[in-house]
């Protein structure tokens, strides 16, 4: 089916063509996008489903926010299973709280919205010196977004409603001081013990396993010998670099970008200031506005009558705490950097003038300019370099777009080799070996992207040999693969794998020693104590470790404090096993006494988020929340569990 589309392009447009315009003027687009909408359901909340798209839409928006504010971030960590489905936690999160916020009806006002855009830092950073909103700059910011200042809002309203809903739980949280000390003294109290441990390692020696114990632990666990699927690839990649270095520029064209840009890249005038501020905020009353105007006025004498006396009278007289112990010094500022009656004042300014008395709404300055610093002038050869990769970034930027659709069409159209496109786009054609189908942790850049390696080993580009689609592997970056040979997944020979498989089972019977050894010297220490060889105590706890593993102390923290002491053993697994006594109990020393208030405040937050979090769970039962895709982090645990349990069973055998 693919071969004859692909030998009858045109004829198979037209027929597209006829079959897709008539479905338009019957059905409309909107109801054309829902007759095809067939997107996998992953999670289901009250009612409302999360999609497979809508999911993927969300963690391409999260990865590139991250690798925005993080560009040195590991691209793996943000491609892995357990970074998607931890957006996927957060889609659901999002749509329990809007839904019980709707349940509830919990609604944000046009005033509480606007008092929170007021108190956002980040909207405040919009503002110009004047104290009004910048509008171009906010709608930028909503664009940026992918929408508009109205939908903003609209999300702004959304977030606080939900906010609203786990609101109460979170500022009423609190834990009276009985409860609190019981379980911090709990958490820090110390335990004296002693411990003796029966190393694996100390019985490697002592182990030599026989052919057939070698042959029937293989066969049983022939899961653990398997070479994984490999493929040798060709593959290509786009990425708005090679698109920037295949572009030229004209002398002509840096000639006229110089001309344009010359005073923006040569850097902008900057003036040094000093001032004596009088505080009277816009929102004062008018009488002490004008106390404050007129105190401004006396100074700005005394200033006029001794010039060389403003720093002594600055550091005296200043309001401005921050530069009165500087002598009033603002050190340079360029334009934009002051609210606008300061600015305008200082940049009319002749080097070493005291200015009037300047009103703003931080109240009234007297401003002595400093000096000047003008910047040189740069020439064209000083700044050609900057020039052209400035061109360059911004031609490829608006290039990428139409380089990419030829990248995406030729990869698919010539499926049987990436040497056209790669001789057409000026490509490296690249060579992975024995590339598996996960990523290997040392993998970089596109061959540790998930999706590609997908792509890579499915049956269409693994059977047939095509190549395969355009993958985005990055932002502005796309991928295409080509597989020259496959190996399927096999279960390695005996022969070839004898060394692995005597050392796991060296390692299973060591340990098995190890607890047999443990356990006899428990029973005999527990009836006859007199009899046990015991090293030096040490204190431990769950804050001072000591060196001791956490089973451990978890162990001589769970013994019957009323039995004391107390003989416990410990399996280690394939470590070994230990046996411990537990002498006593020592409670909180004193002089943590004096952290008790901090600690409990500490204990309150604690109690509080554990309320958050059961609050939340409850939601989800409510809502009847259903995750349609299974963990990564309980699938991993679950084959690990298994294949524990695979190797003692075959070694005890």
């Amino acid at each position: 089916m693919f071969d004859f589309v692909r030998k009858h392009t045109k004829i198979m447009m037209m027929l597209m063509f006829l079959l897709i315009i008539p479905s338009f003027i019957l059905f409309g687009m909107d109801n054309y996008s829902q007759m095809g909408d067939t997107d996998e359901v992953v999670a289901v909340v009250g009612g409302t489903d999360i999609t497979q798209s809508q999911w993927d839409r969300a963690h391409k928006s999260e990865v590139d926010r991250l690798r925005a504010s993080q560009p040195n971030l590991d691209p793996k960590l943000l491609d892995s299973a357990e970074a998607r489905y931890a957006t996927l936690e957060r889609l659901i999160r999002e749509q329990v709280l809007s839904t019980s916020a709707k349940n509830t009806n919990l609604t944000t006002s046009d005033a509480r919205l606007a008092r929170f855009l007021q108190e956002d830092p980040g909207i405040s950073a919009l503002r110009k010196p004047d104290g009004k909103l910048d509008m171009d700059r906010y709608r930028q910011l909503a664009a940026s977004q992918g929408m508009t200042p109205e939908g903003f809002e609209q999300t702004v309203r959304q977030d606080i409603s939900k906010q609203q809903v786990e609101l109460g739980v979170r500022t009423s949280g609190f834990a009276t001081p009985a409860p609190a000390d019981i379980a911090l003294n709990a958490f820090f109290e110390k335990r004296e013990i002693q411990v003796v441990n029966f190393q694996a390692s100390d019985y490697v020696a002592k182990i030599s396993p026989t052919d057939a114990e070698l042959q029937a632990f293989y066969q049983s666990n022939q899961n653990l010998f398997q070479a994984p699927e490999q493929a040798r690839i060709e593959y290509v990649v786009l990425d708005l670099e090679t698109v920037k270095n295949s572009i030229q520029i004209s002398e002509a064209d840096l000639r006229s970008y110089f001309d344009q840009n010359v005073a923006r890249l040569s850097g902008s005038e900057e003036r040094r200031a000093s001032h004596i501020l009088l505080n009277a905020p816009k929102s004062a009353p008018q009488v002490d506005r004008q106390k404050a105007k007129e105190t401004a006025l006396d100074i700005l004498r005394q200033v006029r009558a001794a010039p060389e006396k403003f720093a002594d009278l600055a550091k005296l007289k200043s309001q401005d705490t921050g530069s009165a112990i500087k002598g009033g010094d603002l050190d340079f500022f360029p334009r934009g950097a002051m609210v606008k009656p300061f600015e305008e004042a200082v940049f009319s300014m002749k080097k070493g003038d005291i200015s009037d008395v300047v009103e703003s709404d931080f109240g009234f300055h007297i401003i002595k300019l400093a000096d000047i610093k003008t910047p040189k002038q740069r020439s064209f050869d000083e700044l050609r370099t900057t020039l052209e990769n400035d061109l360059k970034t911004q031609q490829a930027q608006r290039k990428y777009a139409e380089v990419a659709e030829m990248f995406t069409n030729m990869v698919f159209e010539q499926s049987d080799s990436l040497k056209p496109v790669a001789d057409k786009l000026k490509l490296e054609v690249k060579v992975a070996d024995k590339l598996p189908r996960q990523a290997i942790p040392e993998a970089k850049g596109v061959l540790a992207n998930e999706k590609f390696l997908s792509a890579v080993f499915s049956p269409e580009t693994v059977e047939k040999k095509r190549n395969t689609e355009a993958i985005e592997t990055a932002v502005n970056q796309l991928a295409a693969g080509h597989v020259v040979a496959h190996s399927p997944a096999r279960i390695l020979p005996l022969a070839e794998v004898g060394q692995q498989v005597r050392e796991r089972v060296i390692v299973v019977r060591a340990a098995e020693l190890a607890r047999k050894e443990g356990n006899e010297k428990l029973a005999l220490w527990k009836s006859q104590p007199d009899k046990a060889a015991l090293p030096a105590a040490i204190v431990v706890s769950r804050d001072q470790a000591q060196g001791v593993t956490v089973p451990i102390i978890n162990a001589a923290l769970h013994a019957d404090p009323s039995k004391l002491p107390a003989w416990l053993g410990v399996d280690s697994g394939a470590k070994g096993y230990s046996v411990i006594r537990v002498n006593k109990i020592l409670p909180r020393p004193e002089s943590a006494q004096a952290t008790t208030k901090q600690d409990r405040g500490q204990y309150a937050q604690w109690w509080t988020s554990a309320e958050s979090q059961a609050y939340f769970a409850l939601l989800k039962e409510r809502l009847n929340v259903q995750i349609l895709v299974a963990s990564p982090t309980k699938e991993l645990l679950a084959a690990g569990k298994s294949a524990a349990t695979t190797v003692t069973q075959s070694a005890s055998q």
